[in-house]
């Protein structure tokens, strides 16, 4: 005692076998037991605080629907901090370790380089300048017939043509093979593929875009290699679509939108009692909204102004305090008194979106969808704002004076959203946004 109960009651080896899956299945699919060769030590680290945060949530839903209510909270906690400072300082020990003995000549890997041109001295230039990855370049192989007449400008040790890959696999340690010329230019190149491959040998090759060609450089979005419809392409995408940890978003959102209705019906029906008692009309407020990519939709909310409110807006124009195409006044004559107030200043007029979240037209966290009229004057930069799923809250929600952000700014927070996503950064904006619902900052 006092700490002797914890092996009886509850069951912890039960909630550690729990764990084990929970933390198997989570690090397997972010990565965490790959190799520290390719990876600076802050993008470990941090993948071992966002994978463990991840595992955290899941467990507490486990422990929630499992209704194993008696596990000590500050024991989870305790866990939760060792867990992230053990992994972190072990990974830490072991990469230093390597990074050490890679210096000196040790645990490396011979790489072969199929081409002598300028994509393949990028190649040597950027691996001579992390001697921690532990590879050394072995040389290049020439992919046209020599002509020894001819002057010979390589910046790498060629040790010999493309045609005798065969012997030079054979009779050197070779671990890994770049072609880095394009495929094209090379004669019979599925053939010397071919012979790697029989070999066991990864091969990586880089692929002739034609962007160093034209000069292209992406200014907001990312490159990456992909496999559409069973062909090889290169992707140009500015969303974190790609990303796998997009998934848990989703489920994410899905689990909590269920359970929010669940747990907030009582208020609910209270909310829509108030509604309904304080003025004639309907309890929701139904919404033509834009969504992702210009989907459109149904928003719900709670109504807080009074019935046929926005037949009222082009009277009220000239009242409009924002200067873009959102539409906001102050002191607007239109809300219900004492119910419309309380539920805008609480936010809680929101709770009914808490559908389109479970309908898959919304998330918990992303921009909040503008109505149809206001995308007619968008600018260009401005409806990069629609390439996520639209949120219930997000960044400018959060903000202390939210109310008297232009909406320029507004843009750029929610496109600041976009290009850095994260499980950690919606945990943040959730948390914020219940310190202004406390606040009751809302309008």
């Amino acid at each position: 005692p006092p700490l002797g109960g914890l092996s009886t009651e509850p069951n912890y080896y039960l909630l550690l076998l729990q764990c084990i899956i929970i933390w198997y299945i989570v690090f397997s699919f972010s990565g965490m037991y790959e190799p520290y060769r390719r990876r600076p030590f802050v993008n470990i680290a941090f993948n071992v605080i966002k994978s463990v945060s991840v595992c955290l949530l899941i467990l507490a839903m486990v422990l929630f629907f499992a209704k194993m209510d008696t596990v000590s909270r500050l024991f989870v906690g305790i866990f939760i901090l060792l867990n992230i400072f053990f992994l972190i300082s072990s990974k830490w020990i072991a990469y230093f370790a390597l990074t050490q003995i890679r210096k000196k000549g040790y645990n490396y890997r011979n790489i072969l380089i199929v081409g002598c041109g300028r994509r393949a001295k990028d190649i040597a230039k950027s691996i001579a300048g992390q001697p921690e990855s532990g590879y050394r370049i072995l040389g290049c192989l020439e992919t046209t017939p020599s002509d020894e007449s001819a002057p010979q400008d390589h910046a790498l040790t060629v040790i010999g043509n493309i045609c005798e890959i065969q012997n030079i696999l054979e009779t050197h340690v070779v671990d890994e093979l770049i072609i880095s010329d394009p495929l094209w230019t090379i004669p019979d190149i599925d053939k010397y593929i071919y012979k790697a491959e029989k070999t066991g040998i990864p091969v990586y090759m880089m692929p002739e875009w034609g962007l160093s060609r034209i000069g292209f450089a992406p200014k907001v979005g990312k490159l990456r290699f992909e496999m559409i419809f069973g062909r090889p392409c290169l992707s140009l995408t500015t969303t974190p679509d790609t990303d796998p940890w997009i998934y848990m978003k989703n489920f994410i959102d899905y689990s909590v939108s269920a359970l929010g209705l669940v747990l907030f019906a009582i208020p609910f029906l209270m909310i829509a009692l108030a509604v309904k008692l304080s003025s004639r009309g309907p309890v929701f407020y139904k919404s033509k909204r834009i969504g992702r990519n210009g989907r459109k939709f149904i928003l719900y909310k709670f109504r807080t102004m009074l019935d046929g409110a926005d037949q009222m807006k082009n009277v009220l124009a000239g009242m409009n305090e924002s200067d873009g195409p959102a539409f906001k006044i102050r002191k607007d004559p239109r809300i219900i008194p004492w119910v419309g107030n309380f539920l805008r200043k609480t936010s809680l007029d929101e709770l009914p979106q808490l559908i389109n979240v479970l309908k898959g037209e919304m998330s918990l966290v992303g921009p909040r969808p503008p109505l149809p009229e206001e995308i007619l004057d968008y600018d260009a930069w401005q409806r990069r704002r629609l390439s996520m799923k639209p949120g219930i809250t997000c960044i400018w929600q959060t903000c202390r004076d939210r109310n008297d952000i232009c909406f320029t700014d507004w843009v750029k927070m929610d496109l600041e959203y976009i290009d850095n996503w994260s499980l950690r950064l919606d945990l943040a904006i959730l948390i914020k946004t219940f310190g202004v619902v406390l606040k009751m900052n809302g309008r």
